[in-house]
């Protein structure tokens, strides 16, 4: 089975609001966290139609402060997938809604969700498509990505022990 990487095209739209901001008045690292996975995982269960569990957060590469005040637009799609995982991207956009209205990249993030049954067992996902020359790169680079989180994944393992103990012992 094969899916399009638009139907699972998710938007999230939030204004910036005063409890969400840190004391520089921007967007709490830590929310804007929250957002990225909620609306990933919208996108992952769109095209697996399963339960969904968050893999691995690639990165969030932060490239505009996003202000109070400002709107934070979160876009999102399955751009690679494996047997049962799938890859994610989210775009962060902030948009001033005074006097310009302009609209910056503000962050971007890539991220593995796994679809499960109701034994919570990881399952099948269907093959994504890209739906133009543009987004194919996305999937065809997907595979290079996946094989840096797989190395990434076993260092991790590695230092299981090392964080096994109290770091001060």
């Amino acid at each position: 089975m094969q899916k399009r990487m638009s139907e699972s095209y998710t938007v999230k739209t939030s204004n910036v609001m005063p409890p969400d901001t840190n004391s520089h008045h921007t967007l709490y690292g830590g929310r804007l966290m929250e957002y990225i996975d909620d609306v990933a995982s919208i996108a992952a269960r769109r095209h697996s139609r399963a339960k969904v569990v968050t893999a691995s957060i690639d990165s969030v590469d932060f490239l505009e402060p996003i202000n109070l005040g400002d709107v934070v637009i979160l876009e999102s799609m399955v751009t690679h997938t494996g047997r049962s995982s799938m890859e994610i991207l989210v775009k962060i956009s902030k948009e001033t809604l005074e006097n310009d209205c302009e609209r910056k990249l503000a962050a971007f993030s890539f991220l593995t969700f796994v679809a499960l049954d109701d034994n919570y067992d990881p399952i099948e996902v269907p093959e994504v498509i890209p739906d133009n020359e543009r987004l194919k790169w996305l999937d065809e680079t997907g595979e290079e990505r996946s094989e840096h989180r797989r190395h990434r994944r076993e260092r991790s393992k590695a230092l299981r022990e090392f964080f096994a103990t109290d770091l001060l012992d």
